[in-house]
């Protein structure tokens, strides 16, 4: 059995938390001036995001950042979009948007969120058009951009932006947004394996052992059996301590 398919032998469904920002956690953040030079308050975000210490914050921060830098956002969320059409909102600007992502919550969706698979960013130009006047629309937004910022087999990790007129995002905020999102991603997978190098220190006994399980069956050293962890953790999305309880449950001691 390949070091993949063992890893797989160990792995279920995860979760991720569900979490509401409120205004008065970014106080000292600022809206971006029109005239703001892009690279200097890309480089504001990109402090804001690394200075974060774990991937709940990391996405907190960013969807206020959001509202702040791409032209036109007022409110944003962040959501998990599964194959069979099961969906998560993971951190939300407002209220308003959390109950938009709802729409649809019985695994319906809505199409330009489908369009997400197959493209790395979509826009909603008018919702009342498009859509008939639900979703969206039905709360008052007529304009999204929504982009990817994780992608795997069985799931998107999408941020969506929104504005109440329609034809609000052009290209230049989908320029942005893509930028944006490029540093979201890379600030959330430090987030995630500093949160993960933290949990391993607390429980290197368990990580001692699938490390150990890994070595002998997969003739790795200890180095290279670690690594193996860390990279299925991060693509699975799931905690290096209960990736490691699985491995070990699975494969107990003859």
């Amino acid at each position: 059995m390949c070091c993949g398919a063992l890893l797989r032998t160990a792995l279920w469904p995860r979760s991720l938390k569900r979490f509401v920002v409120t205004a008065s956690e970014f106080s000292g953040l600022h809206r971006f001036p029109a005239g703001f030079e892009l690279a200097e308050a890309l480089t504001v975000a990109a402090q804001q995001l690394h200075g974060t210490l774990t991937p709940d914050t990391t996405l907190n921060t960013a969807v206020q950042l959001a509202v702040r830098l791409l032209p036109g956002a007022e409110y944003a969320a962040i959501s998990v979009i599964e194959r069979d059409g099961d969906r998560r909102t993971v951190a939300w600007s407002d209220e308003l948007v959390r109950a938009v992502e709802a729409f649809g919550g019985d695994g319906a969706r809505p199409p330009y969120w489908t369009r997400l698979w197959n493209a790395p960013v979509v826009r909603l130009t008018d919702s009342e058009a498009e859509e008939g006047g639900e979703g969206p629309a039905g709360l008052g937004l007529r304009s999204a951009l929504a982009l990817r910022l994780r992608a795997d087999k069985r799931s998107l990790t999408v941020l969506t932006a929104y504005a109440r007129g329609p034809h609000v995002f052009d290209d230049t905020a989908t320029r942005i947004g893509r930028l944006f999102t490029a540093h979201v991603s890379i600030a959330l997978d430090s987030a995630t394996v500093r949160e993960q190098l933290t949990e391993a220190m607390r429980t290197r006994d368990l990580i001692g052992q699938a490390t150990g399980i890994l070595m002998e069956r997969m003739n790795m050293d200890a180095g290279e059996a670690f690594e193996s962890l860390v990279r299925a953790s991060q693509r699975e999305n799931i905690k290096l301590r209960d990736l490691a309880r699985r491995l070990v449950d699975a494969h107990p001691p003859a």
